[in-house]
């Protein structure tokens, strides 16, 4: 297994605290995603003129893009409460019973990774969803009965990475549904700067655009490289970021002028040099580099995919002719054709 990777776009326990202190808090604090952004405003500006909780949201793409800042967002703009948790945290039905009894008038309960519930749990969040109510069973064999509990009206905010893997039943019970991109350099570099801002670090702008342009349009991604810049200005230089130096630091970190380290490089290499450049399937790419399959799929891939240096076919995964002229391998593969 690849040890921690600086571009991973999972969050790193050290990073928690200092992820929470650049968190936006307001809808106008955000940048980029600007059609959820203005979707979310609509909502939240129409719930609060009902003065009803806010509907069920649904967020869901790769990580790091701001699932969790945008449920506390939603909470922050509502003046409500936020209990936050996880899909794997929640292992049994009356855990879930005890954080949903507990719940307050408008809170709204983030479940980060919701795509992990169990299949008991998630028949529990059922009716809460949509009756704000709590079906227990008392007692076992013929003499159990079913109680009917009032919740009071909360809002379920959910993200997941893997939508394919939400179950139909629960997916349907969000009343908004939105995906969240990469986000492109400029917002990236708006955003990087504002944290150097917070941070107090110098930072020039050829500094900041070298950062933005390697941040993989992930905000997460480039706030860990800012620090990891930050780190080298202080150590080699007078702890300005200029261009010059972020070039250096990050030339250090092994990560190229399109944000590619050398995982990444080596699933491109692998495709191209070991299986004639594809396709080729998912698990024989992931043992020929000794990766995780998981990880490739849900950590590399979605940024190659972006580039357009890979490609997925029915028959599996091709390097394109991008990739080949990004890892200077001349292109000699025959055209293929198109599969329906």
């Amino acid at each position: 297994m690849n040890e921690q990777r600086t571009i991973s776009p999972q969050v790193e326990p050290e990073e928690v605290v200092l992820d929470r202190a650049l968190r936006p808090q307001r809808l106008d604090d955000l940048i980029g995603q600007d059609r959820v952004r203005e979707n979310l405003r609509i909502l939240i500006e129409a719930a609060k003129q009902r003065e009803e909780p806010l509907e069920h949201a649904l967020f869901y793409g790769p990580p790091g893009l701001g699932k969790t800042t945008l449920a506390h967002v939603i909470a922050n703009e509502m003046g409500a409460n936020i209990r936050v948790t996880s899909g794997p945290s929640i292992e049994r039905a009356g855990d879930l019973a005890a954080i949903l009894s507990n719940l307050r008038q408008h809170e709204v309960l983030f479940i980060d990774e919701i795509h992990r519930l169990g299949k008991a749990v998630e028949e529990i969040l059922y009716p809460a969803m949509e009756d704000f109510a709590l079906d227990l069973v008392i007692g076992q064999g013929p003499g159990a009965r079913t109680v009917r509990l009032s919740l009071p009206q909360f809002t379920v905010v959910g993200a997941t990475t893997r939508l394919a893997l939400l179950s139909a039943p629960l997916r349907t019970r969000f009343g908004a549904i939105y995906r969240l991109d990469f986000y492109d350099q400029e917002a990236l570099a708006k955003i990087v700067t504002r944290a150097a801002s917070a941070l107090h670090v110098p930072l020039e702008s050829d500094g900041r655009d070298e950062i933005a342009r390697r941040g993989r349009g992930t905000p997460r991604v480039a706030l860990r490289l800012l620090r990891r810049v930050r780190d080298y200005a202080q150590v080699r230089g007078d702890g300005v970021i200029t261009g010059k130096l972020a070039n250096e630091a990050l030339a250090l970190l092994e990560i190229d002028g399109r944000g590619l380290d050398d995982l990444d490089r080596r699933v491109l290499r692998s495709i191209i040099e070991k299986f004639d450049g594809g396709p080729v399937g998912l698990d024989t790419i992931a043992a020929s580099i000794g990766e995780a399959s998981d990880t490739i799929m849900d950590v590399v891939e979605p940024y190659l995919l972006q580039l357009g240096f890979l490609d997925r076919t029915p028959r599996g995964r091709m390097a394109t002719k991008l990739a080949y002229e990004h890892l200077n391998i001349a292109y000699e593969k025959l055209e293929q054709g198109t599969l329906f």
